[in-house]
């Protein structure tokens, strides 16, 4: 492991904990040049995933897309950094544990929105609003009458 601060590669570990429920291991590092210190995330990848689109055409999975549209979601939203990051760890947990080498992207989203409806109702209308593309107020409307179902 580089050092981020000077790119030295001979670096030790000063401390690991396992963090998200055991899923990654956070180790704490430092530089034996410029005794610099930073962590490391360190998560098993399970399998080599593939994405089918709507459209038929498969890309590599990337869990930053992720990421980025569950933040996106919750913006704002009165939720930790920390239950944040452990939200998109479950989230991730969950698509790779289905064991199978591909997965469409439909599926990935209904995982995101049973997950976001339990964590907070408005990011789910949010990330729901972008994921069924919604193109009218009533269809906002038929959304948010599930939620009394």
């Amino acid at each position: 492991m580089n050092c981020p601060y000077c790119n030295n590669a001979e670096t030790k570990v000063v401390d690991s904990r396992e963090t998200n429920e055991g899923k990654i291991t956070r180790r704490r590092r430092e530089c034996l040049k410029c005794e610099s210190r930073f962590s490391t995330y360190e998560e098993v990848e399970l399998l080599r995933l593939s994405v089918v689109k709507r459209n038929g055409n498969k890309v590599d999975y990337e869990k930053n897309k992720i990421e980025t549209g569950v933040r996106k979601a919750l913006e704002k939203r009165p939720i930790s950094e920390e239950k944040i990051s452990q939200f998109i760890g479950d989230i991730e947990y969950a698509i790779r544990a289905r064991e199978k080498p591909e997965i469409t992207s439909r599926d990935i989203g209904k995982i995101i929105l049973k997950k976001l409806r339990e964590l907070d109702e408005v990011a789910y209308v949010r990330f729901a609003s972008v994921y069924k593309s919604f193109s009218s107020i009533e269809s906002f409307k038929k959304e948010l009458d599930t939620f009394d179902k």
